[in-house]
C-alpha cells in the first residue's frame, strides 16, 4: 500500500535485548521476519536496522524508523498476534531497554 506522505511524522524506536550466544543466529532471523510481518499490510516501519553491542555480543539492538507514533501504537495492540512474536519473546534472556522518540527539529 503507498504512502500518504499527511502522515509521515516518524518516530525512532531503540530496543536493546539480551541474547545467549546459542539464540543469537535465530533471534536475527526472527527480526527480519517481524519487521516484514508488521510491514505486510502497510509498510509502518520506513527501515530498521539490527545492531550488536560493540563491548557485549549478547546484546542486540534494534533501531527502527516508524511511519509514525499512531503506527507504533496500533502494532503494539496487534504484537502478539504476529507469527513470529512468540518465538521471539521466548529467545530473549532479557529486555534491557525499550522507547520510542520524536524529532525535536
Amino acid at each position: 500500500m503507498l504512502i500518504d506522505k499527511a502522515e509521515i511524522n516518524t518516530c525512532f524506536e531503540i530496543a536493546i535485548f539480551k541474547v545467549p550466544e546459542k539464540n543469537k543466529a535465530r533471534v536475527i532471523e526472527l527480526s527480519l521476519s517481524i519487521v516484514k510481518e508488521i510491514n505486510a499490510e502497510k509498510t509502518v516501519i520506513l527501515s530498521h536496522q539490527i545492531l550488536s553491542k560493540i563491548d557485549n555480543s549478547e546484546e542486540i539492538c534494534w533501531h527502527l524508523t516508524w511511519l509514525n507514533k499512531e503506527a507504533v501504537a496500533l502494532i503494539a495492540k496487534k504484537w502478539k498476534s504476529f507469527p513470529s512474536s512468540k518465538e521471539l519473546e521466548s529467545l530473549v534472556a532479557e529486555k534491557i531497554y525499550y522507547g520510542h522518540f520524536v524529532s525535536l527539529f
